[in-house]
């Protein structure tokens, strides 16, 4: 099994009074309640942690939010080059530019193959599609939203591996009549490619497309669903599969005591118990975004909050002393038939730069060891 370390960088010091009088925190909340130096100062910490995961053997994710508390990282391909030039050992995944919200899936093909080279082929590369306040922020409709997705990791993948440029490419969502990127990426064909869902539709045509599949946040019942989508999607296709398609992120914090554990990781729930209050028309269910079946549940899903209890019963969470996470995870491996990647969501909230950065060492000399040993398993 291999792990990624993420953190989305959250900027939590907004008053109290403030959040609780907002709408939404992401899209709309006034950015002069964003000190720049305070940025600065997280920025620096969160980049020392990544580069903290390139000593120790964990590999980087790198992602990116607009216009709100949960994260800074407006611009992934930023903090991708700095990655891809700093780093020397790990893998740096781009989980990932906002495709969707993007006008020219030809400049992030561009970005993409520059990475690339850039870190001498340690790239992988993760598609999103976007939330409501990122398609406000981005000027960008949600109606057509999920064709245009699939347009435009075509068009990008082709861009990647077309080496008898220059083409042109006249889509239903985008017109570019002169494709020939320079440099061409150092991996061939491309980067091993990854899309972060838990929709069963989105799910099945991973399967489909050879994309490795990261599930974020939906529990046992939810990460089965998609993951049975994929397999059977691929078996109807004749393809095989392996758990090396699967991916989960769970909120992680490794300590020297499960108290002290759950102390600390139950700190990264801020990112569900404040960093996710959005308002209605910021929904992930907008009209045209999400599939028809869902439709009746559009502005009635109501804002869930969770303790530390409660997340870890849930496999929202891992936390407690090695041998404790270890188990943690394991167990929720069996549950779900075995996966490949663990994504650490390792710092959000009031979680200090210190607590993370121990959290990072503790996971890497305990509990990475022993999940390196758990090897990928044919499903068919």
């Amino acid at each position: 099994m291999q792990a990624w370390y993420l953190c989305e960088n959250p900027y939590p010091f907004v008053p109290e009074d403030v959040l609780d009088g907002a709408e939404s925190v992401r899209g709309s909340l006034p950015n002069k309640y964003c000190d720049p130096k305070v940025a600065s100062r997280l920025f620096q910490e969160v980049l020392d942690e990544y580069l903290l995961c390139d000593d120790v053997g964990l590999n980087i994710i790198s992602n990116e939010h607009h216009a709100g508390i949960n994260c800074l990282f407006g611009a992934s391909p930023l903090t991708l080059g700095i990655l891809a030039r700093e780093t020397k050992n790990v893998r740096l995944l781009s989980l990932g530019t906002l495709i969707t919200v993007r006008t020219d899936p030809v400049r992030i093909a561009e970005e993409y193959a520059t990475a690339d080279v850039i870190s001498r082929g340690r790239l992988e590369i993760g598609f999103v599609k976007s939330g409501g306040s990122e398609m406000a922020s981005g000027n960008a409709n949600p109606v057509g939203i999920r064709e245009r997705f699939w347009e435009a990791i075509d068009l990008i993948l082709k861009a990647l591996t077309y080496q008898d440029g220059p083409f042109s490419w006249e889509g239903r969502y985008f017109t570019h009549r002169h494709v020939n990127i320079w440099p061409r990426p150092w991996q061939q064909p491309h980067p091993p490619l990854w899309a972060a869902t838990g929709d069963i539709e989105t799910a099945a045509e991973l399967g489909r497309r050879d994309i490795i599949n990261a599930v974020f946040l939906r529990g046992v019942e939810g990460t089965k669903r998609a993951w049975t989508a994929y397999r059977r999607a691929r078996q109807a296709a004749g393809l095989p599969t392996s758990t090396d398609r699967f991916a989960y992120m769970g909120f992680t914090y490794t300590a020297d005591t499960d108290e002290e554990g759950i102390r600390i990781g139950s700190k990264s729930l801020w990112f569900v118990n404040v960093g996710l209050k959005s308002a209605p028309q910021y929904s992930t269910l907008l009209p045209g975004q999400a599939p028809p079946q869902l439709a009746p549940q559009i502005y009635r899903a109501p804002r869930r909050t969770v303790d530390a209890r409660q997340a870890i019963d849930q496999s929202l969470m891992f936390a407690g002393n090695p041998d404790t996470v270890y188990r943690q995870i394991m167990e929720f491996y069996d549950k779900v038939g075995g996966f490949e990647h663990l994504i650490l969501m390792g710092r959000s909230g009031f979680m200090t730069h210190e607590e993370a950065e121990k959290g990072i060492k503790l996971f890497a000399k305990e509990v990475l060891p022993r999940l390196r040993e758990v090897a990928p398993v044919s499903l068919g």
